[in-house]
């Protein structure tokens, strides 16, 4: 199975800092959810990899919720559907898919959830609410250049360049404020 690796130069891909993105109360899913697919689709035939059925749900019920979701949660919500699937088969399809750069581990949560920005390999950070469970992925090149210079300093050779960050989103400090507001 390909998979995209760290680029052998000092050149990072991200892009400059990128606002987090968290989605609105008016947000089409539907949208966010069949360009994510489109978009795997592509970089699949890109790489000479398939993105079989099986490989195919698993992202799109990583994609149905900007929260990450556990094997098992994967599991039952395939089950549920009526497609009776072993848990081998759900972790060899998430496997495929943090390979090829199409979701992300959130190692703190033991859980995934879909790549932003699949098209490029990328240090990530992630911005997860303890309250509701939301998790958005940030790009900032900053960051990521301060942690490779530590580590650089410390003749440490980064091979998964994750920041998770825990706390909460903006409409759980709104919901946090008028809870506070009305005591």
């Amino acid at each position: 199975m390909a998979s995209r690796s760290p680029p052998n130069t000092d050149a990072e891909t991200d892009s400059d800092a990128s606002m987090a993105d968290w989605p609105s109360t008016d947000h089409d899913h539907g949208l966010c959810v069949s360009d994510a697919l489109i978009r795997a689709e592509a970089i699949c035939d890109e790489q000479g990899v398939r993105l079989t059925d099986i490989r195919r749900q698993v992202l799109e019920l990583l994609w149905k919720e900007h929260r990450p979701r556990g094997a098992y949660d994967i599991l039952n919500e395939l089950a549920s559907q009526g497609r009776k699937t072993a848990p081998l088969t759900v972790y060899r399809a998430l496997d495929f898919l943090v390979a090829n750069g199409l979701a992300h581990r959130i190692e703190s949560l033991n859980a995934f959830i879909g790549c932003t920005q699949p098209e490029n390999y990328h240090a990530t950070q992630f911005l997860v609410c303890t309250r509701c469970g939301a998790t958005t992925e940030l790009t900032d090149s900053g960051l990521s250049a301060a942690i490779r210079a530590a580590a650089d300093a410390a003749r440490f050779s980064v091979t998964r360049p994750v920041v998770e960050l825990q706390g909460l989103c903006p409409a759980c400090q709104a919901n946090n404020v008028a809870e506070i507001g009305s005591e």
